[in-house]
């Protein structure tokens, strides 16, 4: 497989190495949802991380795997609303394994389809799920959705 590389306006979190992209429109609640998601308790392959706010690079690897990362000019921040840019702690690299696209309740069907939906990023194809960020239980289906998107795969 060839390699290819893409910039992709989102927020990407991890649980242990394995990484989501958060998908929306401005003001959809990616930040907050991360931040949120890092708030989570947990240690070792189920430690919550920050790997990139607002833009993710995207990199797609000879073994059909998706790496993402933050540009380095903005590695390590996280836009909190009503107290601007913050610095917090950050996975450097992480394994895409899960895209999710942020919007309204109304939007997010009761179960997801079988097999879950796929998008294609940087060529390769990733399961992906629709999520209401500001659900309160949000950062948990997050969570929960990160351990079901690739169980077969180590990260």
């Amino acid at each position: 497989m060839k390699e290819a590389r893409e910039l992709v306006h989102g927020t990407s979190v991890a649980l242990g190495r394995r990484a989501a992209l958060l998908r929306g429109e401005s003001a959809a609640g990616k930040s907050d949802l991360a931040l949120r998601f890092m708030a989570l308790p947990g240690d070792g392959e189920f430690k919550t991380h920050l790997v990139a706010d607002d833009q993710v690079l995207v990199e797609a690897r000879g073994d059909g795997s998706l790496m993402v990362s933050a540009p380095e000019t903005i590695a390590g921040k996280i836009e909190v609303r009503g107290l601007g840019i913050m610095t917090v702690p950050f996975l450097r690299e992480g394994r895409l394994v899960l895209v999710c696209d942020l919007v309204g309740g109304e939007h997010v069907p009761r179960m997801p389809s079988e097999p879950w939906e796929r998008t294609v990023i940087a060529g390769v194809p990733v399961p992906v799920l629709k999520l209401d960020p500001f659900e309160l239980s949000a950062p948990l289906k997050l969570k929960m959705a990160l351990l079901l998107a690739a169980p077969e795969q180590p990260v």
